[in-house]
């Protein structure tokens, strides 16, 4: 398991210098089953790390570009009126895929983001009166600017919920600024190559569902919960 991880992580690297937590953080979501919020200002590398860790899966992968203007069939998809059969047809959106990046989901309004909430939990879609179980593995990459930034919105938290948990992400250090900027002015680009399968990255996380948890341990997880909930 632990090769598998360090291939796929071999192939992010020759895109994406640096951001190894933002990259640690993505691998540990995915084989939890869980969706991943990742914030940070506009340039590090949030969009290029997604598309090169789904190029390294090779799974289906889709990217939807939140704007102030998305309405939630320019996501899920919608029935379409076919008048040469006098009938409506579905037209799948964006979301039927294995990994969907959300850019900068914070950008569009709160209709929007409700749409998304029956897909984060049930990995399922409703169009109509039809609705469609989506194909494993489903996960959801989404990308934030921070709220002090113009033109976003404050995600609610039934949405938040629907999240494993949120990455925010700096910048690079002085030495990854220059090896980027290296990179870019010499123009070299180097191909990622898929490194695993659907099968066995389902294999990974039946190896991570059958790690032995204590008994003290588990409780011990709970009394952090249970604390987080009390006001001091």
């Amino acid at each position: 398991m632990i090769s598998k991880i360090q291939d796929i992580k071999k192939e992010v690297a020759k895109v994406v210098v640096g951001q190894d937590s933002m990259i640690d953080g993505l691998l540990i979501a995915l084989l939890c089953d869980g969706h991943i919020l990742i914030e940070g200002v506009p340039g590090l590398a949030k969009t290029t790390t997604v598309n090169a860790l789904s190029a390294a899966l090779g799974l289906n992968f889709k990217r939807a570009q939140f704007t102030p203007d998305l309405l939630p069939a320019d996501i899920l998809g919608a029935e379409i009126y076919d008048p040469q059969n006098n009938s409506f047809k579905i037209k799948k959106g964006p979301i039927f895929t294995n990994l969907l990046l959300a850019d900068e989901i914070n950008r569009a309004p709160a209709k929007v983001q409700s749409a998304l909430l029956e897909v984060m939990q049930e990995k399922q879609v409703t169009l109509g009166d039809t609705t469609f179980k989506l194909d494993p593995p489903f996960f959801v990459m989404a990308t934030q600017n921070p709220v002090e930034q113009e033109g976003v919105y404050q995600l609610p938290e039934a949405q938040l919920d629907r999240f494993m948990f949120k990455l925010v992400v700096d910048y690079n250090t002085k030495e990854e600024e220059l090896e980027i900027a290296r990179r870019i002015s010499s123009g070299s680009s180097q191909t990622i190559e898929a490194v695993i399968t659907a099968d066995e990255l389902a294999t990974l996380k039946k190896e991570i569902q059958e790690v032995h948890v204590d008994a003290e341990l588990e409780k011990y997880m709970i009394e952090l919960v249970s604390a987080t909930r009390k006001s001091i």
